[in-house]
């Protein structure tokens, strides 16, 4: 059983013996599934009138627990992504009214990004066929192949973490 990127690396192979294509198919495949795998989450959360990004935030806040808020720093750390990505995304999310800011009583420099009523009850009802979702999207691979991958996928992540900022 093959896929395109078979095809792909018999054609380096054939005009270029002298070089092991291999790292392609696996760099290949990872882009390939990854494309894929946002499409597929994308369409889910259009369902409920989300983006994938906003899912992200509100996630991210629904599963730090109550009362569901967040510095934007920790926003930031928790769910991965640059300060300033978090900034644009936190104004464009108050403007839908899913989250709002409050003073953060512990220091008075700070702002908490909170969920709002209605940010926590999309979230959750988003979340619910999130994960059914996902299990969909893996169904091709058993439980046991699911977890050799994770573990996989966690030891490449971490290796190219310890990369130089000009490998990444």
């Amino acid at each position: 059983m093959g896929d395109d990127l078979d095809w792909v690396l018999e054609q380096w192979r054939a005009e270029r013996p002298d070089i092991d294509a291999s790292p392609m198919g696996v760099v290949g495949r990872i882009q390939r599934a990854s494309r894929m795998l946002e499409r597929g989450l994308s369409d889910y959360f259009a369902t409920h009138g989300l983006q994938l990004w906003e899912f992200d935030i509100l996630g991210t806040l629904l599963r730090s627990g109550p009362p569901y808020e967040l510095t934007a720093g920790a926003l930031s750390r928790a769910s991965m992504i640059s300060s300033g990505a978090v900034t644009n995304r936190i104004d464009r999310l108050l403007g839908r009214g899913l989250i709002a800011r409050a003073p953060d009583p512990a220091n008075r420099r700070s702002i908490l990004i909170r969920l709002t009523d209605s940010g926590r009850e999309l979230a959750n009802t988003a979340l619910e066929g999130h994960v059914d979702n996902e299990v969909r999207l893996l169904a091709s691979l058993g439980p046991d192949e699911q977890e050799r991958l994770a573990d996989l996928l966690r030891t490449l992540l971490t290796g190219l973490g310890d990369l130089p900022p000009e490998g990444r």
